[in-house]
């Protein structure tokens, strides 16, 4: 029997194939086919693979929000919605918020569709994740973490908000063993112990955010408790660490200090 013709065989592949969210897999792929039978195959084939699901289908919902895509462009994950939602409540309605490492744009179009008189700016160093965070209607901008980024928003920035990479390197081959099928080391890697580019932000923000600013960094493991030395020297203050659900660190939140 086609495909086409047999949705649930769909469900029973992807199934077999391990997938866990088959039945809603499967209807995403069905919708994006639109009736062609050839280009449902196609679709299936893909996803047998490994392929990242948004890719092939051309977005994901993020926050409740449609969020464009494209293939080669880091996949935003459900687990940095609390992020986005944090920076949300931290942001003026007419301030400024800069997103750093965006990727697809997904926590900067957050950020603009909730607080739609502020300004938000991105940047990221990938061009195929800058022409899609621009197709996603992002003011970004190319290049490394703040390099950038307009000199006038010194200063004046309300959120620095970022997903940037914070895998260790020698935990790198832990991860999902079709992620570097697909995506690149560049999205995942932090360096010996993840850090590196964490410490960097904590070092370059201050040039940006205004007295009371917030700083917001996804992170994992211990290394909320790692950071946290950096942070009083560099001016920070209130500083808390973000838990999940399932009580698992998830991310740093602190304000830039009046002497900062």
């Amino acid at each position: 029997m086609p495909i086409q013709a047999d949705p649930a065989a769909i469900v029973a592949r992807l199934s077999r194939a391990g997938f866990i969210a088959a039945d809603e897999e499967a209807r995403e792929l069905v919708a994006r086919a639109a009736g062609d039978g050839e280009l449902l195959d196609s679709l299936v084939a893909r996803r047998l693979t490994g392929e990242p699901l948004a890719w092939i289908i051309g977005k994901v919902a993020f926050c409740g929000v449609e969020i464009r895509v494209d293939p080669g462009v880091y996949v935003p994950r459900w687990q940095s919605e609390p992020l986005a939602r944090r920076a949300v409540e931290c942001l003026p309605a007419t301030g400024i918020a800069i997103d750093l490492c965006t990727g697809s744009g997904a926590i900067a179009k957050i950020l603009a569709t909730n607080r739609p008189a502020a300004r938000v700016v991105a940047s990221d160093i990938d061009g195929l994740a800058v022409a899609c965070a621009a197709a996603n209607g992002v003011e970004v901008y190319r290049g490394d973490l703040f390099g950038p980024l307009p000199r006038g928003l010194e200063g004046r920035v309300d959120v620095v908000v970022g997903v940037v990479p914070y895998v260790p390197t020698p935990e790198l081959p832990m991860l999902q063993r079709d992620t570097f099928a697909f995506e690149s080391t560049l999205a995942y890697d932090g360096g010996p112990d993840g850090t590196d580019i964490l410490k960097r932000v904590l070092r370059e923000s201050r040039r940006f955010l205004r007295p009371g600013g917030t700083l917001l960094l996804e992170l994992g493991g211990g290394q909320a408790d790692g950071l946290r030395g950096e942070l009083a020297p560099l001016g920070y203050v209130d500083v808390t660490v973000l838990i999940d659900e399932d009580d698992d660190v998830r991310g740093i939140e602190s304000k830039l200090g009046e002497s900062g």
